[in-house]
């Protein structure tokens, strides 16, 4: 029930689940986020070879960001664009969570989506290193997220994000890190551990940013987390990819 409920809330897939996610059930999800997103990683890298057979290099990025788009059905990055509305622009606590939940678009919304975008072309591209960066970047950003939701409080009463939340235990979470550190080093041996840290360290940070900023996380924060960290991944892959 826990997969196929994290199958369902992050990826568009069809599953046996005959209802959408219940509060019961959300939290008994998270155990398996990482394996979500090494799913979702392992079609890229499908989708990633395939294409380079028949197309340029220059255009791929494109089509496999835009597929990852697609598969999730553009929920984190719909959370990105809210938190950047209203992380920056609002006054006040109250204003920023209320203009994180209007359904319009603010300049630091499409500025921040814009930016965030071309930095995934550009680490696609450059990237020696396209098996682990394209496994681990769905896999480490949904460990991240779930780290946070169970380390941080949640800023509203309510919310998409509030059921897991509450289903946050510390035995998921470890399950969560198991799956993640089991997949980074079979990939990048010791250097995944360093990668996990290091993804980790900045993503808190940045968390810790936004709960100053909104007295807590909510789900867009949480969306916003794991499009952040997917490109942390890409850039220290880059950098692992160098040093090696």
């Amino acid at each position: 029930m826990g997969f196929w409920t994290a199958l369902q809330f992050l990826t568009i897939f069809p599953t046996p689940l005959k209802h959408k996610v219940l509060h019961e059930t959300s939290g008994q999800s998270l155990p398996y986020f990482p394996l979500v997103g090494l799913i979702l990683g392992t079609l890229l890298f499908g989708l990633h070879y395939s294409l380079s057979l028949i197309l340029p290099s220059a255009i791929i990025p494109v089509l496999l960001i835009g597929t990852l788009a697609v598969l999730t059905g553009t929920q984190s990055l719909d959370g990105f664009v809210d938190t950047c509305d209203g992380v920056f622009a609002g006054k006040s606590r109250k204003e920023r969570l209320a203009i994180m939940s209007d359904t319009k678009i603010g300049a630091f919304g499409i500025v921040g989506v814009v930016l965030l975008l071309m930095i995934k072309y550009v680490s696609l591209l450059s990237v020696s290193m396209i098996l682990p960066a394209l496994l681990l970047m769905p896999a480490l950003s949904r460990w991240v997220m779930v780290f946070m939701i169970f380390a941080f409080p949640y800023a509203k009463k309510s919310g998409m994000g509030l059921p897991f939340k509450l289903g946050a235990t510390w035995q998921r979470l470890a399950v969560a890190t198991i799956i993640t550190l089991v997949v980074s080093v079979f990939l990048l041996r010791w250097w995944g551990l360093a990668l996990m840290f290091t993804v980790w360290l900045i993503a808190f940070g940045v968390a810790s940013y936004f709960r100053s900023r909104l007295g807590g996380l909510t789900g867009d924060n949480y969306g916003a987390i794991n499009e952040i960290s997917e490109v942390l991944v890409l850039l220290l892959v880059i950098l692992i990819g160098r040093l090696q």
